[in-house]
């Protein structure tokens, strides 16, 4: 069960006076020492977090798993290609929106996302989809040639507090699909110190889940060592 740190946060604070402050790339090699199973980064094309630059210089220094996540336009093909991380991560946002907000619909895009994924796998580099909890999305998602599938796990976290049962009933039943269908499982998006537990004990077959926001924040108050420990206690079950 890996714990991939998404360090775009960091990035955002040190763009947000430019200089290397906080520096990115110490940041992720602290990271892997203090326990992270991963690095993910989200590189848009505006460069507002992480930037080109920074991909390249990460590949050099980061020694656990490296996932790239993006829309997978010509230059993130490129990167791929030259970069070849252990892992690359297709999400369908445009450039525009300011985070990650749904998943692909696999059913519609299923000629394009089959090239892009073989034309990824043929670099050696591992495919995840981007992907809502729903069943014939998971389906068409084993069909397409992807390795695994990242659940997007927002409408979990939104709903959590109200009724935890039915907040992770849909991903439940995905999840079982999923690893039936031979899918491995990854999640990320909102997952923090109070829902992460849960959904780990639900999602048996969870292979990796991928933190920034969340963790970023709680290490304002607790420091980023131990809140790196923090969080993989919670998948400890």
């Amino acid at each position: 069960m890996n714990l991939s740190i998404n360090i775009n946060k960091i990035a955002t604070l040190r763009n947000a006076r430019g200089g290397q402050l906080p520096n990115v790339v110490q940041f992720a090699i602290d990271c892997e020492r203090y326990g992270a199973d991963g690095i993910t980064v989200h590189p848009r094309p505006d460069e507002r977090h992480i930037t080109l630059q920074d991909v390249y210089d990460l590949k050099k220094v980061v020694t656990t798993e490296f996932n790239i996540e993006g829309y997978p336009d010509a230059r993130f093909m490129e990167m791929i290609q030259k970069i070849k991380p252990a892992q690359a991560t297709l999400v369908p946002d445009p450039p525009h929106v300011i985070t990650s907000n749904t998943g692909w619909d696999v059913i519609n895009s299923m000629n394009k996302l089959k090239d892009i994924i073989a034309t990824i796998r043929s670099y050696g580099v591992r495919v995840s989809l981007f992907l809502n909890p729903e069943l014939p999305q998971v389906e068409a998602a084993a069909l397409s040639g992807t390795d695994r599938i990242e659940f997007y796990t927002g409408p979990y976290a939104e709903e959590f507090n109200a009724d935890k049962h039915k907040a992770i009933f849909d991903y439940v039943n995905a999840a079982d699909k999923a690893h039936k269908l031979g899918l491995g499982i990854n999640a990320g998006h909102d997952l923090n110190l109070e829902n992460l537990k849960f959904f780990k004990q639900n999602i048996p077959h969870l292979a990796e889940v991928s933190i920034g926001h969340a963790l970023i924040s709680d290490a304002l108050y607790f420091g980023i060592e131990n809140t790196i420990q923090l969080y993989k206690r919670q998948l400890q079950v």
